[in-house]
């Protein structure tokens, strides 16, 4: 079995909906009516007459019995709308409900934020004034079972899920404080929680602001805001803006985002779609943008709306991007109500970076025609630069994360840094100023030794600055928030400090 990287998981629950795909673009809940000489069962009369022909033979001569409702919302149209795309999808009446009340809904979860490990849940923070605060957990704390299922046995992915469903509703917890053997149970009740979209701001080298943004929602564009102006505003020497693992979401918060930076009237973005005419979104006449410079960092998880703003940036030779290219999602698509109580979510047109590259990558299934939607081939930048179009948004520098060594590896799957971390934390006192000294690291080494965690002299020898620097991220982590560990993390991130050489260099 490899080694999995830890990985911190927010306790926090959005709604969830099986049955289709986040869609890019905002929900649309109108369709027009049709004329009378439009009616698809008029032309469309011998095509469903065959297809009433084969229902009907079903029914007859099946061995198992079958419904109406079943061979038609879960054969006939899913099996009509594959034809199109992957991304369109149709919605029987209790998934159409599902979506109506997902836009209405609020996020709710404990307030935590937590190390996954293999068979191993670890709090990193409890969140002030969440359930989990209230009931007294804190950093360091081990969740051992959760509504009686014991954690030990389960693997990272069956831990996500189970904490997944946990949070949708009150969750019985057996917990165990670091340093003590006696379990302790509590019961919590989901509560909305803030998780804001802009989770990361600091200056991560003397006037260079870093922002991280994971989503975009509703307030992002004025949470970018807030958090540049606490940062030093117009004075900042420059910008690290981390889109790194962004989904998208509202493409209007995307837009709001460029306006930041771009100059009035510049082309934001494109919609072309073949039952509507063009059109074009511009940064609007009163735009005041900051102008230090910007590098951006993307990768393969990069989607929708953070690829719309991506592309705007390098096009008008507003940023740098540095990463790895982005996912390619770039669809337009609306959700129509239909009888029923019944809806689709339609694909219905393209977003197109202002050189005119498309952002949807070519499909390997379905029919959208990517002649058109994804025309590979160069493209220019404001100043000429070449750009390469085909889907998703290519960096002007590719970087990738650095592979750890086995020994990190081991690390990590192990939990060994946290744990060590965790019982430092409790028998130590920790300020601001903290690092993590040779003595520290020969009493990890033991502490590794007596769990059969013994690397050779050249291997300790080759990880002891990362791992000198990952013990320091998780200490910090849980005696002053992840949000200060990930200021250390950023210190070795590749990406990150590929950005930073380049912003200092010479213009």
């Amino acid at each position: 079995m490899m080694p999995r990287r830890t990985r911190a998981f927010p306790f926090a629950a959005a709604p969830l909906l099986a049955a289709a795909p986040l869609l890019a673009a905002a929900l649309l809940l109108a369709v027009a009516p049709l004329r009378a000489d439009d009616d698809p069962a008029a032309t469309l009369s011998p095509e469903l007459g065959r297809m009433i022909d084969v229902y009907a033979t079903i029914e007859r001569e099946a061995a198992d019995p079958i419904t109406a409702d079943h061979a038609i919302y879960e054969g006939a149209i899913p099996g009509m709308l594959r034809t199109l795309d992957p991304h369109s999808s149709f919605f029987d009446p209790s998934q159409f409900e599902q979506l109506k009340q997902m836009q209405q809904s609020e996020v709710k979860g404990f307030g935590t934020i937590v190390s996954i490990l293999p068979g191993r849940v670890i709090i990193l923070q409890a969140m002030d004034g969440s359930p989990a605060a209230k009931s007294g957990l804190s950093a360091g704390d081990e969740i051992l079972a959760i509504n009686n299922i014991a954690v030990a046995p389960l693997e990272p992915e069956q831990l996500v899920e189970l904490l997944s469903y946990a949070r949708q509703k009150a969750a019985a917890l057996d917990v165990r404080h670091p340093g003590n053997i006696r379990v302790f149970r509590l019961t919590l009740s989901p509560e909305l929680i803030d998780t804001p979209s802009v989770d990361r701001g600091f200056q991560i080298a003397p006037g260079i602001g870093y922002l991280r943004i994971k989503s975009f929602e509703q307030r992002t564009a004025s949470l970018v805001k807030e958090k540049l102006d606490a940062l030093g505003g117009s004075n900042l020497k420059g910008l690290v803006l981390d889109l790194r693992e962004n989904p998208g979401g509202a493409v209007q918060a995307a837009a709001e985002i460029a306006s930041l930076f771009l100059a009035p009237k510049q082309l934001l973005f494109s919609i072309r779609g073949r039952n509507q005419m063009e059109q074009e979104v511009r940064v609007p006449d009163t735009a005041d943008p900051y102008k230090f410079p910007i590098t951006v960092l993307v990768d393969g998880r990069t989607a929708s709306a953070a690829e719309i703003l991506t592309g705007a940036l390098q096009d008008h030779d507003r940023a740098t991007v540095f990463g790895e290219p982005t996912y390619g999602k770039g669809l337009v698509q609306n959700v129509l109500p239909l009888s029923s109580n019944t809806g689709v979510a339609l694909t219905v047109a393209s977003y197109y970076t202002p050189s005119g590259r498309s952002i949807q990558k070519p499909l390997a299934s379905g029919s959208l025609d990517v002649r058109v939607a994804a025309k590979p081939g160069v493209f220019r930048t404001d100043s000429g630069r070449e750009v390469h179009g085909g889907g998703g948004i290519e960096p002007d520098q590719l970087v990738f994360r650095q592979a750890e060594s086995r020994l990190l590896q081991v690390l990590d799957a192990t939990g060994a840094l946290t744990t060590f971390a965790s019982e430092y934390v409790t028998s130590h006192q920790i300020d601001a100023a903290f690092e993590v000294t040779p003595t520290i690291l020969d009493q990890l080494q033991v502490f590794l030794s007596a769990r059969d965690i013994r690397p050779g002299v050249s291997d300790w020898l080759h990880d002891r600055d990362a791992i000198q620097s990952k013990l320091r991220q998780d200490i910090v982590n849980l005696k002053f928030g992840v949000e200060k560990g990930d200021e250390i993390e950023m210190q070795r991130d590749a990406v990150v400090q590929k950005a930073l050489e380049t912003m200092r260099e010479p213009r």
